[in-house]
């Protein structure tokens, strides 16, 4: 079940998603950009169709698929893995996620401002249910509206934060435009002034700095690593390798790594970077 609310001049509205195409590959394995996307998700063609874009979508396609169970260079280092869904998952078996070690989750909630996902409630609810923490992600498009305008449609629509110590702080999804301009027809400065816009206006309706999602590719390519985010936003940094690389400028450390794109868990695979009392930590502000 989705909620799509198109935006004017995008068509007519598609009918919601009956099968999605799964890619099976060996641990570790890297397939190539533009391949069908996995961890149950449709391919890049349905959800542009769909006007509905899963965490790392635009990642996948511009450098390839993982799948995985634990990233390799973790080892003994402290660590809490989890996962990102969103509505092609539909209702998910959070207790066998559970059992399977996943101890947070990320739901998608919106994108632009013209898409809810009808299967947030089960999925925030459920995984909340079974003892994760969890937290929701926006699908950013800043070639659409501005940053102070998506903000406030992600918390209208579940995007909130409360110091409750099971609610992470919303997540900023800032990656490859999925048509058009990779960079949303921004310059470098707009890029940084958009999200800087977002993150205000999210930290003054809520009281928490949003996690921002991105590549540091991606970061390079539309901010020009200008503007500095350090200081308020956490890092979750998309990298689908055995080591999560450079990092975005000009973040020293992560606080999540999307590691690969399907595995153990349903959706996205994700570690938290330490120990589960600093994750308890992150949701308690």
């Amino acid at each position: 079940m989705n909620t799509r609310l198109l935006p004017a001049g995008r068509g007519r509205r598609i009918a919601a998603l009956t099968a999605a195409v799964v890619l099976s590959v060996a641990f570790g394995a890297t397939t190539p950009a533009g391949a069908a996307t996995t961890g149950g998700n449709p391919p890049d063609s349905v959800q542009d169709a769909l006007h509905n874009h899963t965490m790392g979508s635009q990642v996948a396609r511009h450098l390839g698929h993982r799948t995985a169970t634990v990233p390799v260079s973790f080892g003994p280092l402290a660590a809490v893995y989890g996962m990102d869904v969103s509505s092609y998952q539909g209702n998910v078996d959070w207790q066998t996620a559970w059992n399977n070690g996943g101890r947070f989750a990320y739901i998608k909630a919106t994108e632009g401002t013209y898409y809810i996902n009808g299967y947030f409630t089960q999925q925030y609810n459920g995984s909340y249910n079974v003892g994760m923490i969890r937290g929701a992600y926006h699908f950013a498009t800043p070639n659409t509206t501005n940053g102070t305008t998506q903000a406030n449609y992600f918390v209208d629509h579940g995007g909130g934060w409360s110091a409750d110590g099971k609610t992470l702080p919303g997540a900023l999804d800032i990656e490859w435009n999925p048509s058009g301009a990779e960079c949303y027809g921004l310059s470098q400065a707009g890029m940084v002034q958009w999200i800087l816009d977002f993150s205000n206006t999210y930290h003054a309706r809520t009281g928490a700095w949003p996690v921002i999602y991105t590549a540091q590719q991606w970061w390079q390519d539309c901010t020009g690593n200008r503007g500095d985010f350090t200081s308020t936003n956490p890092l979750w940094v998309a990298k689908y390798a055995t080591s999560p690389g450079t990092l975005p400028y000009a973040w020293t450390f992560y606080t999540f790594w999307q590691y690969a794109d399907s595995g153990t868990f349903p959706g996205d695979q994700d570690v938290f970077n330490g120990a589960y009392d600093r994750l308890q930590a992150l949701a308690t502000g």
